[in-house]
């Protein structure tokens, strides 16, 4: 079974903050910074037969990059539908010619600085914002996942 794929807007903005701060307990996000965000960056929600598993963001180009970063809801991790994810959004990335996709993974996220990793990933710098910590990540090979 394959993912569908829609853009998050309007009622489906509260569908995407659900799967964010199920994912993100670090940072909860509210009604209006979904709005805000989503007016900048392109948002969208993944199903499985009308079930929704997961969401990802992407953000506009800048200094020559994309970033993106998928969520998959933990009771449907390790299906392989982060990785088919990852691919349909790499896809609608490459249609910009980014000199490289960056992505960002909370440094307490093992398991998905692991996944982006194995998904050729590279660790670029770590940081922190409001007490919680991150890791950026960059890929340089967009034309393949």
């Amino acid at each position: 079974m394959s993912l569908k794929i829609v853009s998050a807007r309007g009622e489906l903005l509260e569908q995407w903050r659900a799967v964010h701060n199920n994912v993100n307990l670090a940072v909860q996000l509210t009604a209006e910074e979904v709005a805000e965000r989503a007016f900048r960056h392109h948002l969208t929600l993944a199903y499985i037969g009308g079930v929704l598993v997961g969401n990802a963001t992407v953000r506009a180009p800048d200094d020559g990059g994309v970033t993106a970063i998928v969520r998959i809801l933990p009771a449907y991790r390790r299906r392989g539908l982060g990785s088919e994810y990852l691919e349909a959004i790499m896809k609608q990335v490459r249609s910009s010619h980014p000199d490289q996709i960056n992505t960002i993974v909370l440094a307490a996220n093992l398991d998905g600085l692991t996944f982006a990793q194995r998904h050729g990933f590279v660790e670029t710098e770590r940081y922190e914002i409001e007490g919680v910590a991150y890791i950026g990540l960059t890929r340089h090979d967009t034309t393949s996942l």
